[in-house]
């Protein structure tokens, strides 16, 4: 005997079929349609009547059997994405805190984490290519040397958001995840690189580490990326010793790595060993073809990429998530308002406004948006939300840049790599009747 699929499993398994079977020609949903998708996210839906056709309720959105979950000492329950290299990232909700512990922090590696060397003082860092005197100093002599500063500063990998494009993109599949807000120490780049004389002639770094590539060949390099001059020199791009105010631990870059907030994670080089100028824009592993690289112009989704008409991704776009409430909440009896907190950030830029809508993108409520403490923090926002009955809802979370590019709807610009989804969040809640 055949057994029915309920419409979770339909929108799960066959989501062309699920809205012609809930929406039917008109693309309303009503009647039978509204019945079955009220039954699936177990409650009545206020505002159906705006849900857009081909929008699978974001209760539904994830699979039966739910995310894996990483198993690590010393992390917590960080949502597994990939074992080789170690790739995990952290579920909206446990981002919560103002300065993201360092057990909540996402990973993302390249490559094999390497040995952590028992005497990290000693550990070497060389400054070569365009300057006037190459250095080698060690990490000892790094502290000593150059003065200390310690700033919170946001980190995000290049492929956040990278489940939301449609058709699927290559690489693993981050929601929005893949980001962090630690307290870094460390030295400024710019003093050491001013220590070594920059040549007129230096454009690009070049970052190297001395995490092993995955297949163990030594003489292959995992990756190697790096920032333009400018962002090499900006106050903010340090060598960082400490997370959190202690040594980074191994996962996370100890002894040493690159912190360039704004742009992409991989120009955040862990396990630093060298740093070379370059006279031209680096052609490191990592930094050719389509990797961490986007369309100028827009290419038609699921369609064969020319790589001349691509660029380095540099500033990540602007995104807001909400934290205080997990996807799929069920919230008392009788609740009508509800206080709604998180957080947004904008790569180079800062956050103009973030705005919430409780009724599928219909109106937009006007959030309070705290200023950051120091350049590339995020920023907190807060709303207190009153929702009109009980049932079904979802919150949909909008950033805004201070050059007023808005998160879209849907996942944009799409590109092979994934690189810069910045969907909006939606946040599934059930009001109980």
């Amino acid at each position: 005997m055949r057994r029915e699929r309920g419409i979770d499993e339909l929108y799960r398994d066959d989501p062309e079929r699920a809205d012609a079977l809930v929406f039917g020609r008109r693309g309303l949903l009503k009647g039978a349609g509204l019945a079955a998708m009220g039954a699936a996210v177990g409650g009545a839906i206020p505002f159906a009547g705006n849900l857009p056709t081909g929008l699978v309720p974001g209760a539904m959105a994830q699979a039966a059997a739910g995310p894996k979950i990483l198993k690590m000492d010393g992390k917590a329950d960080l949502v597994l994405l990939g074992d080789r290299p170690l790739v995990a990232e952290t579920p909206e909700y446990l981002l919560d805190d103002d300065v993201t512990p360092t057990d909540k922090f996402f990973i993302r590696n390249n490559g094999q984490v390497p040995e952590p060397t028992a005497n990290p003082d000693a550990w070497e860092l060389t400054i070569d290519g365009e300057v006037n005197t190459p250095l080698k100093l060690t990490l000892g002599e790094l502290k000593k040397r150059f003065p200390h500063v310690t700033y919170r500063l946001q980190l995000e990998c290049g492929g956040n958001g990278r489940a939301a494009f449609s058709p699927e993109a290559r690489g693993n599949q981050w929601t929005n995840g893949g980001v962090g807000n630690a307290e870094w120490t460390g030295v400024r780049l710019r003093d050491v690189l001013q220590a070594a004389g920059v040549k007129p002639s230096a454009v690009y770094t070049g970052n190297y580490a001395a995490d092993p590539h995955l297949s163990g060949d030594a003489s292959r390099i995992t990756l190697s990326r790096g920032v333009p001059i400018a962002k090499a020199m900006e106050e903010h791009t340090i060598l960082a010793f400490a997370m959190n105010g202690q040594p980074l631990p191994p996962v996370h870059g100890f002894p040493l790595r690159v912190i360039a907030p704004g742009y992409p994670g991989s120009a955040s080089a862990k396990w630093l060993t060298r740093i070379t100028l370059r006279d031209r824009e680096h052609d490191g592993a990592g930094m050719t073809g389509t990797s961490y690289r986007v369309p100028k112009t827009p290419m038609i989704p699921g369609g064969k990429a020319d790589e001349k008409d691509f660029v380095i991704l540099e500033s990540m776009p602007v995104r807001a998530i909400l934290t205080n409430l997990r996807n799929g909440t069920e919230l008392a009896a009788g609740t009508r308002k509800v206080a709604l907190r998180g957080h947004a950030w904008a790569g180079e830029e800062t956050v103009k406004a973030v705005d919430v809508s409780h009724d599928f993108g219909q109106t937009w409520q006007a959030c309070t948006v705290d200023a950051p403490p120091n350049k590339y923090c995020w920023q907190n926002w807060r709303t207190e939300m009153t929702l009109p009955s009980a049932g079904y809802f979802e919150f949909w979370v909008r950033g805004t840049d201070s050059r007023g590019r808005m998160q879209p709807a849907a996942a944009a610009n799409w590109n092979p790599q994934g690189y810069g989804g910045n969907a909006i969040q939606r946040v599934a809640v059930l009001i109980k009747a």
